[in-house]
């Protein structure tokens, strides 16, 4: 027989009527007749919302308080992908809308450092910090629209340093100081920052950092900088020449003056991960963030003034930006500088203790390393204050959704989501109106048109198919930076479907309409969430003289865990030794990131690429993943720990179809890559061919050991 999987949540109709979302949904109905059932229906609500999108963001916009009064006609005047115009001729200011909801009865932030104890900080006190360190850009003579760089880790001074940068309209960019000067460089020296606000070093794991020399080395290969605030950590009585202490940026205590901006104007520049060349800039505007968080923190998250939210994050994910966001509902952010399971796995959990977490939200990989290591936080650690755990960065497996309810807390709502730092949403997520399931997925988000397409461009249930999104998100990216035609943008993701969005995730979504990611169907790096291109990790491990070539994996397997691979092409009369190695992981650590250093490293021949030059990464992943490279259809299912019931080819119920398009809108063919997710993957390793037909060499491929345990990545 086959196994249905096990529900460890329900809603009750009095905890419905309590959510937020039910709250909005009794305000749209007295406002336009509409009815979405009693108690709400979530289903009936999302169709709603995708097909009328107008209403939907105009409704959002203005519960919210965001921007009251919008008429329907003037929420998407143009509807089209890519480029679609959204709120055109509103103003506003996201940093305004972040400190709109001050409250004197709650902290706005509770800043946390891995050897220190909470610290909160008052709603005036963040509020006049970011006045002041506003009007110190001013008097540097930062105007709108110039770029200001944060080299910090999750601190408050990169909360206020982002805020006060948006208040005036500059653009704000931040990458994490675990970053090697490479790739910093590789994302900062591209958008020509005027000002770099940079952290002297940072505690993880219990160890000190001095980012000092990686500092003067940004200083110098930025031309474009022409101030440099120094955030002290590890050195307080030390100030880099010329640079102005964070201390005087913020010395001038006063309220901020907030620009009034176009809805579309920039708000932050975030990195995408590619194969080849640099990280390509994603440009995201005040207004579209703030409608689309307003909906994710509100309607999906559930919070609001009085709750305590957290996001395990480095400044380099989008989780971190998110987590910002949570102001924008007047919740309280925990701000946590540190590593995520020091000085014991279960960290977080003690963290949730001392703050009185209400939302911690983390990523797959600590779940599971929690539920592995086998503590039982509920018994060990006061967690009545916690409501909620949010799980992202990769697919939850259904054995850790049921340690949550067993060792954490039986009636805490468990949230598992998938998005992307590409829209700084989720675009399938959660919602208290539903039951939670193991290993599941509850929905599509609200305004968010997915679906699973098959090869042919049509919509398939109860089966892998790319996830797509057909109609615009306000949060899209307006565009990429130093992409003027809009080439580089229309290729990531309108390219298989011109008109449609192809996010590059496997997608099923159930007859019962839940939905289950089950990895990347390119060769992104995604380690615990953190995204990387193999650019990065190419670029530290050919500094070393004694390679000539590399190609690195990322392969999602079937329990939730992660492996990946490095495999290396050396020079002639160089042998892979324990000191080599030694000396890769160092290059990668070092110039691209810790939380990349690859699980094993191994020996090869020769790395196959196209005849163009591009290495072959998605069909060796196919390869490790148990599909044929060659294959050029849909992923086949494979067989998974827990049957379902037996699933067909079956047309999807009313509430899980998408706006259907046109025939004209979908002219060409997808990509398709592996389905993987599977049953357990045995790493291979490859013996490439010594032949090869224009430089496309076709490998062959052995059985061999396991992975290494224990990876080192941070």
């Amino acid at each position: 027989m086959s196994v249905e999987p096990e529900i460890l949540w329900s809603p009750t109709a009095d905890s419905i009527g309590q959510t937020n979302l039910a709250q909005f949904a009794a305000w749209v109905t007295a406002k336009r007749g509409l009815s979405f059932g009693e108690p709400t229906d979530y289903d009936a609500v999302w169709r709603w919302s995708v097909e009328h999108l107008d209403q939907f963001w105009a409704d959002v916009a203005e519960w919210s308080g965001a921007l009251p009064g919008v008429a329907d006609d003037r929420v998407l005047p143009r509807r089209q992908l890519p480029g679609a115009e959204w709120f055109p001729g509103t103003t506003l200011n996201f940093a305004e809308q972040a400190l709109r909801k001050a409250t004197p009865d709650h902290p706005a932030l509770i800043a946390v450092a891995e050897d220190g104890d909470p610290v909160e900080i008052s709603w005036t006190s963040l509020r006049r910090q970011v006045g002041a360190f506003a009007a110190t850009l001013r008097r540097l003579g930062v105007q709108p629209g110039d770029r200001i760089a944060g080299y910090l880790p999750h601190v408050p001074e990169a909360i206020v340093a982002f805020l006060g940068a948006a208040s005036i309209g500059a653009v704000w960019s931040s990458c994490a100081p675990d970053f090697g000067t490479r790739a910093v460089l590789d994302r900062f020296v591209q958008i020509e920052p005027v000002v770099l606000v940079a952290v002297d070093g940072y505690r993880f794991n219990g160890r000190d950092y001095d980012r000092r020399d990686v500092v003067t080395e940004l200083r110098a290969a930025m031309p474009s900088v022409r101030t440099t605030i120094a955030v002290p950590r590890l050195f307080p009585t030390e100030l880099p020449s010329g640079a102005l202490a964070w201390a005087d940026a913020v010395a001038e205590e006063q309220e901020p003056e907030f620009e009034q901006l176009p809805f579309d104007h920039p708000l932050w520049i975030v990195y995408s991960s590619g194969t080849t060349g640099l990280p390509k800039g994603i440009v995201h505007g005040h207004g579209g963030v703030v409608v689309e968080q307003h909906k994710q923190a509100a309607l999906h998250m559930d919070i609001g003034v009085g709750d305590r939210f957290f996001w395990y994050a480095s400044t380099a994910w989008i989780m971190w930006n998110i987590s910002a966001c949570a102001l924008l509902v007047g919740a309280t952010v925990i701000v946590y500088d540190g590593a995520p399971a020091y000085p014991s796995v279960d960290a977080q959990f003690a963290l949730a203790a001392r703050t009185g977490m209400t939302y911690l939200g983390t990523s797959a990989g600590y779940l599971i390393a929690c539920e592995k290591a086998g503590i039982r936080p509920g018994e060990t650690h006061d967690l009545s204050a916690l409501e909620a755990v949010g799980s992202t960065g990769s697919p939850l497996p259904a054995s850790a959704f049921r340690w949550v309810y067993d060792a954490v807390k039986p009636d805490v709502f468990l949230g598992s989501l998938s998005g992307g730092t590409d829209v700084a949403t989720g675009f399938i997520g959660a919602s208290r109106l539903l039951p939670v399931t193991t290993g599941e997925l509850q929905r599509p988000m609200l305004g968010v048109a997915a679906a699973a397409w098959d090869e042919d461009g049509e919509p398939v249930v109860g089966e892998l198919g790319e996830l797509v999104i057909t109609e615009p998100m306000p949060s899209m990216p307006l565009h990429f930076w130093n992409d003027p035609d809009g080439a580089r943008y229309r290729e990531a993701y309108f390219e298989p479907w011109p008109g449609v969005w192809r996010h590059g995730d496997w997608l099923e979504i159930t007859e019962r309409g839940t939905c289950l990611i089950t990895g990347r169907s390119d060769s992104t790096l995604n380690r615990g969430g953190v995204r990387m291109g193999t650019a990065d990790i190419y670029a530290a491990v050919e500094s070393v003289p004694a390679v000539l070539d590399c190609v690195v994996l990322g392969v999602e397997l079937s329990d939730g865990g992660y492996w990946m691979p490095l495999f290396v092409q050396l020079a002639p009369g160089e042998e892979l030794t324990d000191e080599l190695r030694d000396r890769l992981r160092t290059a990668i650590r070092e110039q691209a990131s810790p939380r990349h250093v690859p699980d094993e490293i191994i020996a090869v021949p020769g790395v196959p690429h196209t005849r163009t030059g591009k290495r072959l990464e998605v069909p060796l992943k196919k390869l490790f993943q148990g599909v044929d490279p060659g294959e050029g259809g849909q992923p086949r299912r494979r067989r998974r720990r827990e049957p379902r019931r037996p699933l067909h080819r079956a047309r999807a119920p009313a509430w899980v179809e998408p706006p259907r398009l046109t025939s004209s809108r979908v002219t060409a063919r997808p990509h398709v890559g592996p389905s993987g997710y599977g049953g357990r993957v045995r790493p291979l390793t490859f013996r490439m061919a010594t032949t090869c037909a224009g430089n496309h060499h076709r490998p062959r491929c052995t059985e061999s050991s396991r992975p290494e345990s224990g990876d080192d990545r941070r």
